[in-house]
């Protein structure tokens, strides 16, 4: 039995200012329709798996379910992490939530340990991988997938194979990234594949070599999940448990010590999509060799990686480099210096600017809302209300809003007041009234909020009821 594991991590500043701390870059899309970790799960339609285990950050929660959601898929388990502590002990808890979902205590379901932010442009070359390694997976190995190298690479780790063993290769060594030269004889030899951070080996397996070379680790993850909390359709860790765990990645923790770890090649359009040089490499390019996205009008332009979300973007004479538009930020680089951007980021938050946490507009697990204008005593926002969602029950007691429907049918709370608002009606919320806006139809809301008071926060919320169980002041 086959079931994927999808970790779904990151903090988001490589693609910054797409990809955010709270919206990091497996929740957008990048290069195709769905989003990159939608990409993962569409990935799998043709083998014979489970449902995959989702492992994730807590504040991400909403967002793979509901992306999980809008695709009609399902997880056996979404897993919440408190607190990062790298790969390893989020592929531990992994495994937990796999046997547990077993209905007999025998089972050892294989994992399929996917990150959620790759892309693969082959799937059935993949599927074919998968199956080559799921055989050596069932005979106790670990197996970890090694992507035939197009090039000269820095910024990967790299496997050695070693002899075969029958479709598949006894790893011989886990090399760190290399300087260009070391890179360039790797390449030469073909005896060096890229590290891809993919694995597949049995539950039970894993654990078991987790419990002999980490065993601090094993016993803090099981400690964590054990004393989880079942919160909607997520499984909560103990934060206390969790954090005592040590961080550590699979090939450090595990790989590189186990005798049993080998390789199987992959050779299906890889990319870790980890810069803006590598999403330009691994998008469809128009005969000036630029990549665009949005609104964009290029003069003179060749080698660019042009990408408008809100506005008009509008290049003459430029050569290999990258901009990018969100509707609060614009980043300009050139094409060779984008892994810069990791450092831009960090003086972003030392300066404390929230365009390195979140976009403008803010998704929550009932729909999202934009902040589109602002200023003494008022705000605007747009909020969008999924069908069959609802923001808390709530009151402020320091500014009263004004809602406008603009589309769809709002079912509203006021006091002791429950009412319908369609298009083009609208309603007063005075300070200190119990509210709610709800959307009981089947096409999504679009109100238009004026709020309007001595003070504006978010943070100037008493929540009295949530469907969501959340707590604290966001909406």
């Amino acid at each position: 039995m086959l079931t994927p594991v999808i970790l779904s991590g990151g903090s988001g500043t490589r693609l910054w200012p797409l990809s955010r701390d709270l919206y990091p870059k497996q929740f957008l899309s990048l290069t195709s329709d769905l989003t990159m970790f939608q990409d993962t799960v569409e990935r799998l339609r043709g083998l014979a798996a489970e449902p995959p285990v989702v492992v994730c950050n807590e504040q991400h929660r909403f967002i793979v379910a509901e992306q999980l959601r809008q695709m009609g898929s399902q997880a056996t388990s979404i897993v919440l992490e408190p607190v990062g502590r790298n790969t390893a002990p989020a592929v531990a808890v992994a495994a937990l939530a796999a046997l547990r979902a077993q209905a007999s205590e025998a089972a050892d379901p294989v994992l399929l340990v996917m990150p959620a932010d790759h892309v693969i442009s082959h799937p059935q070359r993949f599927h074919a991988a998968v199956e080559n390694g799921f055989r050596a997976a069932l005979e106790g190995q670990l197996v970890t997938f090694g992507i035939v190298p197009t090039k000269a690479e820095t910024g990967y780790g790299y496997i050695r194979r070693g002899e075969s063993l029958g479709g598949v290769h006894r790893v011989a060594a886990f090399v760190e990234k290399p300087d260009l030269a070391r890179a360039e004889g790797y390449v030469a030899s073909g005896e060096y594949f890229w590290n891809s951070g993919m694995f597949m080996f049995s539950a039970r397996r894993y654990l078991a070599e987790l419990e002999r070379y980490a065993p601090e680790m094993r016993l803090a993850c099981e400690a964590a999940f054990h004393e989880a909390s079942k919160d909607l359709d997520f499984t909560r860790l103990s934060k206390e448990a969790f954090g005592r765990c040590p961080s550590d990645s699979i090939d450090y923790a595990v790989m590189e010590k186990t005798d049993s770890a080998v390789m199987v090649a992959l050779d299906a359009g890889w990319s870790d999509v980890g810069s803006w040089s590598a999403l330009h490499e691994a998008a469809a390019e128009d005969p000036s060799a630029n990549v665009t996205r949005g609104d964009v009008v290029s003069e003179a332009t060749t080698g660019c990686y042009l990408y408008s979300s809100h506005r008009l973007v509008a290049t003459v004479g430029v050569t290999d480099m990258v901009v990018i538009e969100t509707k609060d930020a614009v980043m300009v680089a050139p094409k060779d210096r984008v892994q810069e951007v990791k450092n831009l980021v960090g003086r972003l938050k030392q300066m404390g600017r929230s365009e390195t946490q979140m976009h403008r507009e803010v998704f929550r697990p009932w729909g999202s809302y934009d902040s589109v204008d602002g200023g003494d005593r008022f705000q605007v926002k747009r909020i969008k209300v999924n069908p069959g969602g609802a923001l808390s029950l709530q009151m402020h007691h320091h500014r009263a809003e004004h809602w406008i429907v603009v589309s769809g049918t709002a079912e509203i709370t006021c006091n002791d007041k429950v009412f319908l608002l369609a298009e083009n009606q609208s309603t007063y919320i005075p300070v200190g009234a119990t509210h709610r806006i709800a959307n009981p139809g089947k096409v999504p809301l679009h109100i238009i909020e004026v709020q309007s008071g001595s003070y504006l926060g978010e943070d100037d919320i008493v929540r009295f009821e949530d469907k969501y169980g959340r707590k604290g002041t966001t909406n």
